[in-house]
């Protein structure tokens, strides 16, 4: 069961992957659609995050009486249907409501699928949570690779999405039933109090991790939306080189999430987001310092290695101390409310590096995600177990980044 709760998770992981790139790597050609003005596409784009954010907390108070996999199952259909509607729409109108809808379905289903990744990794005993994130990198690499060709052969935006949401929709459907609640358990204190609240009491704890969350999105909305960029304006490299990092970003960023788990087992969740944070600041030095293109390259896949492993583990960290806590349906809670501050670094991240680079310059603008992603360090003991759990000051090669399960209470 859990071997099948686990592939149909990693399915929607990279389906999620998918819908998202097609969306957001297609952007120019939706403006020139539905003719929305360079003053309003901001608005535009601002109104996902925000309305993700909001279907994040609503996910957090709907998964106290249904079960996350229920809202998985029904926000994916949502945020798939959606995508064909920003496509195949014709008026501004229909824009506003296709993105509203995705945006709401987005919050709710990174939340859930967040929810069952860290239940699941508490199932299993053992890191698995960055698989999870290394699927939806692969779904990004293929969404990206989809619109280059629907782009490229000048495809209607409806032709290019209707395939992909006709594979992708059934066979998302069909492997929802395989997904597996709180790895198919309760722990002995979550069985006891489940009928009396106290799912989002005492998350004080969570703040460092809120806090992790929120950099880690500004480091990777800076490469998302400035690599291209800088690469072409600051370093002078040609329009096509320009396209480059981004894509060597996210390879790297797949290649760091596939390895990641077998790190954290081997190293410790501390020691792996400390390495993380580290060689992610220095991709950020070098992109700021490169003479030249290919040296700036060089940074960007620095921080595809350091920043590709900082948000599931800061998942993986909050599910694992809310269900030590040992309140009803923290773990959920904890999760649902982390998940916000993904789409708050994102907020953040592209005009506070576009703000910087106008007043001041962009290799300069560039140091402030550097420093940022340095404060990781500080909270980096926030990503352990707790110590009458395990001894050495690391995690056991079993249990690692999880906790012991329902028998360790």
């Amino acid at each position: 069961m859990l071997r099948r709760g686990r592939a149909s998770l990693a399915f929607s992981f990279l389906a999620q992957g998918v819908a998202f790139a097609l969306l957001v790597t297609r952007i120019p050609a939706i403006q020139d659609r539905y003719g929305v003005s360079d003053a309003l596409l901001p608005v535009f784009l601002a109104a996902v995050p925000i309305l993700a954010g909001v279907g994040s907390i609503a996910t957090g108070r709907l998964v106290k009486r249904v079960p996350p996999s229920r809202v998985l199952r029904r926000s994916q259909p949502v945020v798939l249907l959606a995508l064909l509607g920003v496509g195949a729409g014709e008026h501004m109108a229909g824009l506003a409501v296709a993105l509203a809808a995705f945006g709401l379905a987005v919050g709710a289903l990174d939340a859930s699928m967040n929810m069952l990744g860290v239940s699941l990794q508490r199932a299993y005993g053992r890191s698995i949570m960055l698989s999870f994130h290394a699927a939806y990198s692969l779904g990004g690499i293929v969404g990206a690779s989809l619109a280059w060709a629907g782009a490229h052969w000048e495809l209607a935006l409806w032709v290019s999405y209707l395939p992909v949401v006709l594979v992708l929709l059934p066979a998302a459907l069909v492997g929802s039933r395989w997904y597996v609640d709180r790895g198919g358990e309760q722990s002995p204190v979550e069985e006891a109090a489940a009928e009396g609240g106290g799912a989002t009491a005492g998350l004080k704890w969570l703040l460092p991790l809120c806090l992790v969350m929120t950099v880690a999105y500004i480091g990777d909305s800076t490469v998302s939306n400035w690599s291209a960029k800088y690469l072409q304006d600051v370093l002078g490299s040609s329009e096509q080189l320009a396209t480059v990092p981004y894509n060597v970003y996210m390879v790297t960023t797949l290649l760091g999430r596939a390895l990641g788990d077998v790190s954290v087992r081997r190293f410790g969740a501390v020691a792996v987001v400390r390495a993380g944070a580290l060689v992610a600041a220095a991709g950020f030095a070098v992109v700021a310092g490169a003479p030249g293109a290919w040296v700036g390259m060089l940074g960007f896949t620095l921080l595809g290695i350091g920043l590709c492993v900082l948000v599931p583990g800061t998942f993986a960290a909050a599910g694992r101390r809310a269900f030590e806590s040992g309140h009803p349906g923290a773990s959920d809670a904890a999760v649902a409310r982390l998940n916000v501050f993904n789409y708050v670094g994102f907020l953040i991240g592209s005009p506070l590096v576009g703000a910087l680079g106008d007043a001041w310059s962009y290799r300069g603008a560039m140091l402030v995600p550097m420093v940022l992603v340095l404060v990781t360090l500080v909270y980096a003991r926030s990503f352990a177990a707790q110590p009458d759990r395990y001894g050495g000051g690391h995690e056991r090669p079993h249990t690692a980044d999880v906790g012991r399960g329902s028998n360790g209470l």
